[in-house]
């Protein structure tokens, strides 16, 4: 059985002729899954994906997660 890892995603998008940095930590099995599941986030907000440049992804623990539900759950799963 596959494990489910902790992905961070970091990139920036252009709204309104501005320029916004994300971070985005989501739980998924494949770093291809995570992005996807980080792009329909930030797509839900009215940002094209044309408009997104990731700019790193990355496989972190649970200690260096930063988002208190992602731990939460990740600790239930342990």
């Amino acid at each position: 059985m596959s494990e489910v890892k902790i992905y961070q995603i970091i990139g920036t998008y252009n709204k309104n002729h501005r320029k916004y940095l994300f971070r985005k930590e989501v739980r998924a099995l494949k770093e291809e899954d995570a992005l996807e599941k980080a792009l329909s986030q930030i797509t839900s907000i009215g940002i094209y994906r044309r408009q997104i440049k990731i700019e790193e992804i990355k496989e972190i623990s649970i200690e260096e997660s930063q988002d208190y539900l992602i731990r939460d759950i990740s600790h239930l799963n342990e």
